[in-house]
């Protein structure tokens, strides 16, 4: 491979498979990473060498244990999911290279990466309650429809001075953040963790996954970094790699990120806002003529954003997965807590953005937290139900959202958004029966893990004074 081409495939950071022959050929990569994302948006998979990818894996893919799609954070296999368990022996499942997301990793040396389909090793068909698998199979409904689905999340983390295992030390209690003041869009405090920053950057865009910008938030050590939008899949992958990226190279560094949805009840929390939009062969289908307060757009657009709101109590698990999720849904503290729409207004849970070919909904409920693939795939379930139900949003809301106590609240807790998607027709429609029994049994056993902790609050409350 000649310098040309090199550095050709720098600047796009993707790979085909001739490249990477040749590089495996210069021993330029190495290693390459076979994964997958599990419930949590954790990557699970296999190190190969480069050669022996080459040779069996890109055509055959590999097999990993079934027990990693019902697995709590501790990796402790969890009883009662019909999908695996220990009566059926917990199997394997197939991944399946998707050579699309074939790319460089690097910030790893010599290290490429590339992300799978889960499929049944025995029918090939996808494992629909794989994360993947239930974006995939939204994005079908959405093309059958006529529709291309663009997308965009934006993530922010805190950033400490402690590395990861100091802060296991410590029981993560006193943590020293990069930033002692708020910072949001402060460039002296931004400067202060750059050294990070830009290599994040830099390795980001040497790995496909193209960087518009960054920025310190309201947080203490708060940031937000954020990459182009692309179509849907695309999207959430490269949300995966950015949110890896981002942990690998603060280990490296001896400093920690954390991409919790609340980090500490003082402090703001961290957010994935979601931004989407609908194309055909014309372009952007949400562009139109229609008015919708001072909007101008398509009926499509209208029937989106209504079921989306619509639905978004049926959906909530997706977008905040965790107990920690939920404590972000304070007022005045820049999360979202009603349901309303507004027009460039960041106290609504969605916020029109944009005009002509780039008009688009955000929705600001989604924490960093969550798993692209299964946010993205609710976000949509719930426009193409609006669409197809004809569903009007309601009027735009003008003014402070958090003021509104008339309109309807997301909802509290995790325990209160189960109740609500196990209950849900419109989930069972839009994912299926295994699918929602799936994440049902998922979302209760983390919830059960909380309700039996002792928590450091219980400690401090009731040690001595109760």
């Amino acid at each position: 491979m000649n310098h040309d081409q090199t550095k050709n495939m720098h600047a796009k950071g993707k790979l085909n498979v001739g490249l990477l022959h040749n590089m495996a050929e210069d021993e330029s990569i190495k290693t390459v990473i076979v994964a997958f994302t599990d419930h949590y948006g954790r990557l699970m998979g296999k190190r190969f060498d480069a050669g022996f990818f080459l040779q069996t894996c890109m055509d055959d893919g590999t097999h990993a244990c079934d027990y990693l799609l019902t697995t709590d954070m501790e990796m402790e296999p969890v009883p009662g999911f019909a999908f695996a368990n220990w009566e059926l022996g917990y199997g394997d499942f197939h991944l399946v290279p998707d050579l699309e997301t074939l790319r460089i990793a690097d910030w790893l040396d010599n290290t490429a990466i590339v992300l799978c389909d889960v499929q049944d090793d025995q029918t090939h068909k996808w494992v629909e309650v794989a994360p993947r698998s239930v974006l995939r199979n939204q994005m079908r409904l959405a093309s059958d429809l006529g529709y291309d689905v663009k997308a965009a999340s934006e993530l922010e983390y805190y950033t400490f001075e402690d590395s990861y295992r100091e802060a296991n030390d410590r029981d993560y209690h006193k943590l020293n953040p990069t930033g002692w003041y708020l910072e949001d869009y402060n460039i002296q405090q931004g400067t202060r963790i750059e050294y990070f920053t830009s290599a994040a950057r830099q390795h980001l865009r040497n790995s496909g996954v193209p960087v518009e910008n960054s920025k310190g938030e309201w947080g203490l050590g708060q940031h937000e970094l954020n990459i182009r939008y692309s179509d849907v899949l695309e999207m959430a992958d490269r949300h995966v790699i950015y949110k890896q990226c981002l942990k690998e190279l603060a280990d490296a560094m001896g400093i920690s990120v954390t991409f919790m949805a609340k980090y500490h009840e003082e402090g703001a929390g961290s957010s994935c806002h979601i931004h989407m939009s609908l194309w055909n062969s014309s372009g952007n289908a949400f562009h139109g003529k229609e008015g919708l307060g001072p909007v101008q757009c398509s009926d499509l657009f209208k029937w989106f954003l209504g079921g989306w709101m619509k639905y978004v109590p049926d959906v909530m698990p997706f977008y905040a997965p965790t107990v920690n999720a939920y404590k972000r849904f304070v007022d005045a503290s820049w999360a979202p807590t009603r349901l309303a729409w507004s027009h460039d207004n960041r106290t609504a849970g969605f916020r029109v953005v944009g005009k002509g070919q780039s008009l688009r909904i955000e929705c600001r409920i989604p924490g960093a937290d969550c798993n692209p693939y299964l946010a993205f795939a609710a976000s949509l379930a719930c426009g193409l139900a609006g669409i197809e139900q004809q569903i009007d949003p309601p009027e735009i809301f003008e003014g402070d959202v958090y003021a509104a106590k008339e309109l309807a609240r997301v909802p509290h807790t995790l325990t209160e958004a189960i109740v609500i998607f196990e209950k849900s027709d419109f989930a069972r429609k839009a994912f299926g029966k295994e699918v929602v029994d799936h994440y049902v049994h998922f979302f209760k056993t983390e919830q059960s893990a909380f309700d039996q902790a002792v928590t450091d609050w219980e400690r401090k409350r009731y040690f001595e004074r109760i």
